[in-house]
């Protein structure tokens, strides 16, 4: 007969939305169980956020090396070792990992079981030839690499975010399914390491942002030698290791690239295979575990958190996730899940953020004449100039009475700025409280508090005030 455990808490999966509310309610006193069938960190650490800002960071500093002459500096031939790059990725990891540990957590309290946990009714998890039997249960086991299902595509090795960091050698030319925010990045960052490649991408490039601000980044991409095709599906895949063609489509046309590796980076699926939902009672679909605003599911003492909820798949917004229900549980308060408040990023160069409300998204719920759209761009930004940096714009969406409802930013610390733009949006900040604020001189920054202040700037009438405002913008 397996042995039962009856904590507070059964949390399945150990990647941060997890390991958040196992953290959190182990503070508490509380006992929790916590099953993970993989690496501790889950993607974050060991496939995604971590090693993928590490490669970039040597990628940057690649470019950088080149772009030295710019500032009078000379470097030299510039080489890049692209074992001693996977060095440091892996060592950023290995850097990072004792905090998500198994020993870490054991040692604040938290009962690790290291296998597969299903659920076998409404109540009861198996694990680890144990039955779990808790007060409530969080699912957070997080998303895997979409594969499109692409004639050839299961016939030639391919990689993905959970496999192309193992690479020790350059890609001769590397082929990128998928012009989204990790085919971005990876192109990118692969581009500046040495690597010819190419990407491909069914319809618009970065196709959730809007055109205006992804335009520098393509044209930044470009620059590093990234081919964007865009507008094409891929119909075939064929050949083997060092050897593989695409047969695209585009306008009713057939054309055929050919490259030394491929890379899969069409988006992600949540993880919800073998967790025995149905016997649990907890309804789902192709976009995951279907939840409500408390992120309570159809089970009422299951809640879903992170990539398996269907929703934004971020790191933050599983630790976002995970702090409400923990509100939820431990403390029996109100827990609500707001959207409008969710920021997202994509860390190629130019960086591009966004929190809130976009133009169109605003006007559908203000209205169009309650609506304006502020935009600094940062050729006006003294910091930028000095960084020789002034592709883009810092763009604030404001509704009625000057509130900020939205913002996003394209150019210099892009990830840095959505952090200013997303306490705005989240405090329901206003354009006069922005004006207001003293920034530190030469910031990029600026860009934000020079957007606000146009919103006087372009609504009086008043010569004498538009002169001030102007002066203070610059000034300021």
């Amino acid at each position: 007969m397996s042995h039962v455990l009856t904590p507070d808490i059964c949390v399945v999966g150990g990647g941060s939305g997890g390991l958040s509310v196992a953290a959190a309610a182990a503070a508490f006193g509380v006992e929790v169980v916590l099953a993970e069938k993989g690496p501790m960190g889950g993607d974050c650490l060991n496939t995604g956020c971590v090693p993928s800002k590490a490669l970039i960071a040597a990628a940057r500093a690649a470019r950088h090396a080149r772009d030295a002459g710019g500032f009078g500096v000379s470097t030299g031939e510039m080489h890049v070792d692209f074992a001693a790059v996977n060095a440091h990725v892996h060592g950023v990891i290995e850097a990072i990992a004792p905090h998500d540990s198994v020993e870490r957590f054991e040692g604040l309290g938290v009962r690790v079981l290291q296998d597969a946990a299903r659920f076998v009714d409404a109540r009861t998890v198996a694990c680890a030839g144990m039955l779990v039997r808790a007060r409530r249960f969080v699912i957070a086991t997080g998303s895997r690499p979409a594969v499109p299902p692409i004639p050839g595509l299961d016939r030639v090795p391919y990689l993905t975010n959970e496999t192309v960091f193992g690479l020790t050698e350059c890609p001769g030319h590397l082929l990128v399914i998928g012009g989204g925010p990790i085919g971005a990045e990876l192109a990118q960052a692969h581009a500046r390491l040495g690597a010819r490649v190419s990407v491909v991408e069914a319809e618009r490039a970065l196709g959730r942002e809007d055109p205006a601000l992804v335009a520098p980044v393509l044209e930044a991409l470009r620059a590093d030698g990234v081919d964007m095709v865009e507008g094409a599906r891929v119909v075939a895949v064929e050949g083997r290791a060092g050897d593989i063609r695409l047969t695209l489509e585009c306008d009713g046309a057939r054309r055929e690239i050919a490259g030394t590796h491929l890379l899969v980076a069409v988006g992600r699926r949540p993880s919800i295979g073998g967790l025995g939902l149905e016997a649990a009672g907890i309804a789902h679909g192709p976009r995951g575990i279907e939840v409500g605003s408390d992120l309570r599911t159809s089970n009422r003492r299951v809640y879903a958190i992170g990539d398996v909820a269907g929703g934004a798949q971020f790191t933050h917004v599983a630790g976002y996730h995970a702090g409400l229900v923990v509100r939820s549980i431990l403390f029996r308060l109100p827990a609500r899940e707001n959207r409008d408040i969710l920021p997202r990023v994509t860390f190629t160069e130019p960086e591009i953020g966004h929190v809130g409300l976009t133009p169109d998204e605003a006007r559908a719920r203000f209205g169009d004449k309650a609506v304006r759209v502020l935009e600094a761009p940062f050729s006006g930004n003294d910091r930028a100039r000095t960084e020789r940096a002034t592709q883009g714009c810092v763009r604030l969406v404001v509704a009625g009475r000057g509130r900020i409802v939205g913002g996003a930013v394209v150019g210099p610390s892009g990830g840095e700025i959505t952090n200013l733009l997303s306490v705005l949006v989240a405090r329901r900040m206003s354009v006069r409280e922005m004006a207001s604020v003293v920034l530190p001189y030469p910031s990029l920054s600026e860009a934000v508090r020079r957007a606000a202040i146009s919103y006087y700037a372009e609504s009086t009438k008043n010569p004498w005030l538009r002169r001030v405002l102007r002066l203070l913008a610059w000034f300021g």
